[in-house]
């Protein structure tokens, strides 16, 4: 059985950032992944990068790697609420950032990490059921983290019955860097500006509805589904129309009764799941990735890496940024979740509210950036 310092388990997006960050150290790191699954048909996830991601793959020699057309920065975020005239906006330019976030083609990203693997002088790629020894196993499997269950850990989820549908648009007219959100009861949509397919015109749309219409909505012929999307936007994105396949995911919010432990330690989805409301879900994770890798460049010579002790700087490190999002997009979901009159018109005048204070929304903005 090979030794190695560290045992990554779980070889997408998170635990593959970690192999690299830990490799950088001198660090040898077996990254266990799964057998990869059965395209079930084009990916059409996007993800939604703020500048400490973004700053991190960029350390890792990844972000440069992606294609140009695989990385769209957003400029302005428009965040509608329930009446037309109730809305909240940011600019990349109040900010005095280049951008507010980045909305990263999610296949690409995971092809340049798998590349970056591949050349990374410390890093052994093997299959998730090869026996290895190291001090250390960190788990980045995900929500469902088999390694996690093994250990005994609970995992409390509070599934919100609601599904995120999501699909690649493209628009008759340029999407000029403006991200757009509404929240109103019951669903929350979101379109991504991006430049795939069509450069310049293009969005990921992540529509989250209960689930029961959900389902409906993804059995509707695609016009009936664009007609529907269009009524919603209220072409405020111009005429938008499907470029592909419509795929769709329970949501939930979830955490871990525990983070770490004597020779173990939970990364990303499996420590924590969020709202996909704030686009925050992978920030979290490569957040967690930075944490724990600076813990370990830091810790004392003479103490081991299985080090429980060690590990709860690591913990400590991630609990208030953690509890905060979940806490935020909880929140959120449950203010924009009820259709009563009073609560609508509070919450709409709200958003006016906020949107008139600059240094409030300096700040919200500066939490979703990382900064």
């Amino acid at each position: 059985m090979t030794s190695y310092d560290i045992a990554v388990r779980g070889a997408g997006a998170v635990g593959r950032s970690l192999a690299l960050a830990l490799s950088r150290q001198g660090l040898s790191v077996a990254l266990l992944e799964a057998a990869p699954r059965q395209p079930q048909g084009p990916d059409v996830r996007t993800y939604a990068l703020n500048a400490q991601a973004v700053g991190l793959l960029r350390g890792l020699k990844v972000w440069d790697a992606l294609p140009a057309d695989a990385a769209t920065a957003v400029s302005e975020m428009l965040v509608h609420g329930d009446a037309h005239d109730s809305q909240l906006e940011f600019s990349a330019w109040s900010q005095c950032v280049d951008a507010l976030a980045w909305i990263v083609d999610a296949q690409a990203l995971d092809e340049a990490l798998a590349t970056a693997v591949r050349f990374a002088p410390h890093v052994t790629a093997l299959p998730a059921d090869t026996p290895v020894q190291a001090p250390l196993s960190a788990l980045c499997e995900g929500k469902h983290s088999a390694a996690r269950e093994a250990l005994g850990i609970g995992f409390h989820t509070k599934p919100y019955g609601h599904t995120a549908v999501a699909a690649r648009l493209v628009a008759d007219r340029p999407h000029e860097g403006v991200a757009r959100q509404w929240f109103r009861s019951p669903d929350i949509l979101a379109l991504l500006p991006f430049d795939r397919p069509r450069q310049g015109c293009s969005y990921g749309l992540v529509w989250s509805m209960p689930t029961e219409r959900a389902q409906a909505m993804q059995a509707l012929p695609d016009a009936e589904f664009e007609a529907a999307l269009n009524e919603a936007c209220g072409a405020a994105a111009g005429h938008l129309a499907l470029s592909g396949p419509r795929v769709g995911w329970p949501l939930q919010l979830s955490r871990a009764e525990r983070v770490c432990g004597p020779g173990w330690v939970l990364v990303g989805d499996a420590a924590h799941v969020v709202h996909p409301l704030s686009g925050q879900g992978l920030n979290l994770g490569l957040g967690d990735v930075e944490a724990l890798a600076r813990v370990i460049a830091e810790r004392e010579s003479w103490r081991p890496l299985s080090d429980e002790k060690l590990l709860r700087r690591y913990a400590r490190a991630r609990a208030v940024p953690t509890l905060a999002m979940q806490q935020l997009t909880d929140g959120l979901l449950h203010l924009f979740e009820h259709d009563t009159p009073v609560l609508r018109e509070l919450r709409n005048r709200g958003l006016n509210l906020v949107n008139q204070l600059t240094p409030l929304k300096r700040w919200l903005a500066g939490r979703a950036l990382g900064t």
